[in-house]
């Protein structure tokens, strides 16, 4: 049976997660209010555009959050495979003319009319799923063998890593990348493997960068952004200064001058830094630990779930939010190259905000049954 009757008293709501995520989202709702008034204005000649139609996506995400929530964890381990072979015919689709929508020199979304889809988004959700099933279905000497662990985790990756980069999108290439990874060793692959696998990842990622100029010029103005103020490190020297501009108590909420056209995607991946320039130091620490928040109840649920897919489930999906969030916000620091990855729950953005949503709610729906 899909749905369980929420009555037995063993099931419990886990408030310190939905209250860490409310929060995120409040925040973020605010936040993208006031950085997106200028670049709504410009290109749509509607200063609340953005947060409107981010309005929308919240309640969308709210209803399928809901929905997952009362459904069972277990059936998305019977359909996991199901799902990521649909995430991956998604990801294969958008590389097709009249499918994909193509946008800064990149084809990532889906078609479908009023609205644009993601796919890696999904994926990253649905690599999840599908990795802890299989890993939980495996003993850990199956798991640590190469025949029968190496070699179909590793198959998985390389056939994501060509579709993904075929688009190309190297930044969520590599969250889903360490995603898979954190799971794999967790579920109990051999340190030699997970060593391997990593030294293979860094050389791909070297290789794609070097045969990529564009990415060579993203990478050479991390490290010395003065190299090209006005081209490829005039992003991180803008949202540096927004950081900067910010001090230890901000400007004050709407006081952004960076959010003026200045700032690149100030709605999406620079989130970040309008609110460090807005609210400074103090508030920006606060984001941070409300994801280290976030990490903490993951593994809190993943410690305490009923069994093997539910732990590395919970462990997978608080992986990922921190991991994105972290890299995120270090590439608005200088501290990380720009990757172009949003800031999970706060960030523009329908497949990101929903697929996060509903991650939140299988997060809910283990911690129910722990």
């Amino acid at each position: 049976m899909i749905f369980k009757k929420d009555s037995e008293k063993r099931f419990h709501f886990d408030k310190p997660l939905f209250i860490i995520s409310g929060i995120i989202l409040i925040f973020g709702l605010i936040m993208l209010y006031s950085a997106s008034i200028a670049v709504g204005f410009e290109r749509f000649g509607d200063a609340n555009y953005f947060i409107k139609k981010q309005m929308i996506y919240l309640v969308i995400g709210l209803v399928l959050m809901f929905v997952v929530y009362k459904i069972d964890y277990h059936f998305f381990e019977k359909w996991s495979l199901i799902l990521f072979i649909f995430s991956i015919f998604l990801l294969l689709l958008v590389l097709f003319q009249g499918f994909g929508i193509e946008g800064q020199g990149a084809q990532r979304w889906l078609n479908f009319g009023i609205f644009g889809f993601q796919p890696s988004e999904l994926v990253k959700l649905t690599l999840i799923l599908y990795i802890g099933a299989w890993l939980s279905e495996r003993g850990q000497s199956v798991i640590g063998s190469f025949k029968g662990g190496f070699v179909p985790f590793v198959s998985v990756l390389i056939v994501l890593a060509f579709l993904i980069i075929k688009q190309p999108d190297l930044g969520s290439l590599i969250i889903i990348c360490a995603i898979g990874i954190a799971m794999f060793f967790l579920g109990g692959a051999s340190i030699k493997h997970i060593f391997a696998i990593i030294v293979a990842m860094g050389l791909s990622v070297a290789a794609a960068i070097a045969l990529a100029p564009y990415r060579m010029r993203r990478l050479m103005s991390f490290i010395d952004p003065s190299l090209d103020p006005q081209g490829a490190g005039y992003h991180i020297k803008q949202a540096l200064l927004a950081v900067g501009s910010g001090g230890f108590l901000g400007l004050g909420l709407g006081q952004s001058r960076q959010k003026f056209l200045y700032l690149p995607e100030v709605v999406g991946d620079s989130l970040f830094a309008v609110i460090a320039e807005e609210l400074g130091f103090v508030f920006s620490i606060i984001i941070i630990l409300l994801f280290l928040g976030f990490f903490w109840r993951s593994i809190v649920i993943s410690r305490k779930a009923p069994d093997n897919f539910g732990k590395l489930v919970a462990i997978g999906i608080g992986t990922w939010i921190c991991l994105q969030a972290f890299v995120n916000i270090g590439a608005m620091l200088g501290i990380l190259p720009l990757t172009g990855l949003t800031l999970p729950l706060m960030s523009y953005g329908g497949s990101s905000l929903i697929v996060t949503m509903i991650s939140v709610g299988i997060l809910l729906n283990i911690s129910k049954r722990a």
